[in-house]
């Protein structure tokens, strides 16, 4: 398998210095950026696998290089973890609102840290699945990573593409938020339960297609989770 990039962008050395020391002992290639103009210009030249992403840098907050990546096209697909010293859930939930597809929070051990990297890059497409599944019109192509709606081609996330691809070859089954954290995510992965809402969230508002709103194919089973259904609730 050839060797992955990760881009750190974090203002302070020391915190860049432990994670390029942590990843490259863990055999990834490492880029580093203290601001979000060399971070930007460094996703340009170098388009990374992975982005570790400090929430306050010098000239702008981590969050807009985030919401500027993922309205382009050529960026919007690549993973992010949020590093933030930031506690309260608001601002959790806003960065994974925006796009981020992990946080952590600082300090931080720097295995927890790899781990979390693995996963998310296995969730972003190393090992996709490759069947192609259809229903009412919604098909999602495990091969190409894509998702279309008739013509249309539906644009979202890796880690919603990965929970819809879960969804669809699980229907009508309830599934709590442990449960897909432990078949999406990973088991080895540490997240909290309530990232799983935020996703479904942006998974719903993906789904409203031109062609058709397929939003309600993810039903919220009270009590219990979610699940994938064209039945009524």
């Amino acid at each position: 398998m050839s060797e992955r990039t990760v881009l750190i962008v974090d203002d302070e050395f020391a915190i860049r210095d432990m994670l390029r020391m942590a990843l490259e002992m863990a055999e990834y290639r490492c880029l580093e950026a203290e601001n979000i103009q060399q971070a930007y210009t460094a996703i340009v030249d170098e388009r990374p696998d992975i982005i570790l992403l400090d929430w306050m840098l010098p000239g702008g907050s981590g969050l807009e290089l985030l919401r500027r990546l993922k309205r382009e096209d050529s960026f919007s697909e690549i993973p992010v973890i949020m590093l933030t010293a930031k506690t309260a859930e608001d601002n959790v939930i806003q960065g994974l609102d925006v796009g981020a597809d992990d946080y952590i929070t600082k300090p931080f051990a720097p295995r927890e840290l790899i781990a979390r990297v693995r996963a998310l890059l296995r969730r972003s497409g190393s090992g996709a699945d490759a069947a192609r599944m259809e229903f009412n019109g919604l098909v999602l192509d495990g091969q190409s990573r894509r998702i279309f709606a008739g013509d249309e081609t539906v644009d979202m996330g890796p880690t919603e593409f990965n929970l819809l691809q879960f969804f669809m070859s699980h229907p009508e089954r309830a599934y709590t938020r442990g449960q897909l954290l432990d078949r999406v995510w990973g088991a080895n992965v540490y997240v909290e339960e309530r990232t799983v809402d935020v996703h479904i969230r942006r998974l719903r508002k993906a789904l409203q297609t031109t062609q058709a709103d397929y939003s309600g194919l993810i039903q919220t089973v009270r009590g219990t989770g979610y699940r994938f259904s064209s039945r009524k609730i």
